[in-house]
């Protein structure tokens, strides 16, 4: 499982059964975590320790936002939704039936749900909704708004809801609070936290309105804040809602303190970071160690109006990397793909644009127990043996390194391993062109971007790559148009991201399972099709054993490192922020998650 925003957690859970006249009698739950590890908190817990319980309300807080937006609903792959909506979690606008803990790494508190019940096998969860939760018109939340948003995200809304929880036969209405999910056989260890995490929708609002609609009708919500003004592709307003039935559970004592959240947008980075200086927005997740290192002299900084400050957390370092869309006949062969990887030279980036601020990804798990390195132990071996002669050799016997150079610009060691792999595959420079051998056809794909920051450090790879006679145009797109793109899978090359959380599950499906290969607006953005590693995703999701976890994930990693699918670019090991001083926050900042909505308005502070 895998949560948006630096924090992706997944857990199964301890339970207490007897037999009772053949019913299973449960435990009630009020939260669960991995493999049954100890709760940080009691049943009787008043809030989070890293809050500030004493928070005063008020106040504003605006975010500058890339882009724009076209739509409300973010739950359906057309359009384009606005920020502070999410398709799964807790949002401003939605809750659900559980809520992570940013203090620890895969615990989950009830929220929407008073508590849990789950069989002893793992066979079916009940959920008991709380008393008096309702939606912002004062209508009830029901377990009918409960089964209906189930079964029409799984059915009708992103593929990532089918894949994510394919493991629920069914849903059924026990009573006016209580609902009942049936789950599968051998289903995965995760499945019964993952419930809890879809929004909970009107049925009332969507069947009136429809849910494939993506247009800008505000939807009625159930969360901390609604949407109060708008200009469509300009900016999104969210209102806290006062005397809301969630302020005081404990999951949510000393957070969601402004009165409103605004979201502007801007079109152009250049003129984004300049409104951020004048003051137009108040926090800044800064991605450029350039812009970082070199940009943040102006006034309100010197004069200590603006505070920057570097974070660290504990979560697996996303894998960002340039994708390749094995969907294209040219990026079929396996040397192919191998030969591009040295066309980047992150070692020359790192020294003359970055300021040696990064270091290069070499896992898809970085920075984490998950992570593979070094050649294979006993234990994923014992996992890898029986696929001995279906996967690349390399596996078994060499440690997995990504290309380096010495930082002078200089590639020309690169350049000629490259050049020896094109020819293998049957590619040849004739009059200075990149030519297959057979049918003469050019070596040539379109890199498609969204953000003009990576335009100039795509640029270098880009070059290196006319040096063997290869063509690769850039081609930067606005928001809309890439989205669109992505979910019909129509590129060659883009820059992808996917988060991981220290307990993959489910998620690693929509990553990389055939299944999803095909799918529009599936993650599994490069096209995979590996019978193999459809095999070790099921087993890393079905396994009870966290050291078995750890070894298929290293394993999983291997595979996808050795087949090429994605060159890894670099990570930086510390998120890095910005803020006017009129934001506070509180003294600790949790390990598994920058929670921005416990911070509050020190103009409200001031007041009281």
């Amino acid at each position: 499982m895998f949560r948006k925003n630096l924090l992706y957690i997944a857990f199964t859970l301890l339970f207490i059964n007897q037999n009772v006249h053949a019913q299973e009698a449960t435990k009630l739950l009020y939260g669960v975590s991995l493999y049954g590890d100890p709760l940080k908190y009691s049943e009787d817990f008043k809030s989070f320790e890293y809050v500030n319980v004493k928070a005063p309300k008020g106040g504003s807080l605006v975010f500058g936002v890339p882009g724009t937006y076209d739509s409300f609903n973010p739950f359906i792959i057309k359009g384009q939704p606005a920020a502070g909506m999410t398709y799964i979690y807790p949002s401003l606008l939605f809750v659900t039936l559980t809520a992570p803990s940013y203090e620890e790494p895969s615990s989950v508190y009830c929220y929407a749900a008073e508590f849990m019940e789950i069989a002893s096998q793992r066979e079916w969860i009940i959920f008991t909704l709380r008393e008096g939760i309702n939606f912002h018109d004062g209508s009830p939340i029901t377990v009918d708004d409960v089964i209906y948003s189930f079964e029409t995200l799984k059915a009708k809304g992103q593929p990532f809801f089918k894949a994510y929880y394919e493991d629920v036969v069914k849903l059924e209405k026990l009573d006016n609070r209580r609902l009942k999910f049936i789950l599968r056989s051998n289903a995965s260890k995760e499945i019964i936290q993952i419930i809890g995490q879809f929004p909970i929708l009107s049925k009332t609002f969507y069947t009136k309105h429809g849910f494939e609609k993506a247009d800008l009708t505000p939807p009625l919500g159930n969360g901390p804040y609604k949407i109060s003004d708008f200009k469509a592709g300009d900016k999104v307003t969210y209102e806290r809602i006062k005397g809301w039935w969630g302020e005081n559970l404990p999951i949510n004592k000393g957070r969601y303190n402004f009165d409103h959240i605004t979201y502007k947008y801007y079109r152009d980075e250049t003129v984004m970071f300049e409104s951020f200086k004048r003051g137009d927005y108040d926090f800044r997740l800064e991605n450029s160690a350039k812009r970082w290192a070199q940009e943040y002299n102006f006034p309100a900084v010197v004069e200590g109006k603006i505070v920057q400050q570097e974070i660290e957390t504990k979560n697996p370092e996303p894998m960002q990397a340039l994708a390749l869309n094995l969907r294209r006949e040219l990026f079929q062969d396996i040397r192919v793909r191998q030969a591009l990887g040295y066309f980047l030279d992150f070692e020359w980036l790192n020294k003359n644009i970055f300021h040696d601020a990064y270091a290069r990804l070499e896992s898809y798990f970085q920075g984490s127990e998950l992570a593979s390195s070094g050649l294979p132990s006993q234990a994923e071996l014992k996992i890898l043996e029986p696929y001995r002669g279906k996967i690349p050799e390399e596996i078994f016997t060499k440690e997995y390194k990504a290309f380096k150079t010495d930082g002078s610009g200089n590639i020309r060691h690169n350049l000629n391993e490259a050049k020896k792999l094109f020819g293998q595959a049957g590619w040849i420079i004739k009059n200075g062109i990149m030519v297959n051998r057979a049918s003469g056809q050019p070596f040539e794909f379109e890199i498609l971007l969204v953000s003009p920051d990576f335009e100039r450090v795509i640029q270098g790879f880009v070059k290196n790559l006319k040096r063997l006679g290869i063509n690769a145009k850039i081609r930067i797109v606005d928001t809309s148009q890439y989205t669109r793109r992505i979910d019909t899978f129509d590129f060659d090359m883009i820059i992808a991201l996917y988060p991981q959380s220290i307990s993959p599950g489910n998620e690693q499906r929509e990553f990389w399972s055939s299944s999803r290969a095909d799918i529009q607006g599936s993650k599994n953005y490069v096209g995979l099709k590996n019978p193999i590693i459809d095999e070790i995703i099921e087993k890393l999701i079905t396994t009870t054993s966290r050291v078995d976890l750890i070894n298929y994930c290293r394993v999983l990693d291997r595979l996808l490192l050795w087949g090429y699918t994605m060159i890894p670019t670099w990570y930086r090991a510390k998120d890095t922020i910005a803020y006017w001083k009129k934001l506070s926050h509180p003294e600790t900042i949790p390990p598994y998650g920058l929670d921005i909505y416990a911070w509050w308005s020190t103009d409200a502070e001031k007041k009281n």
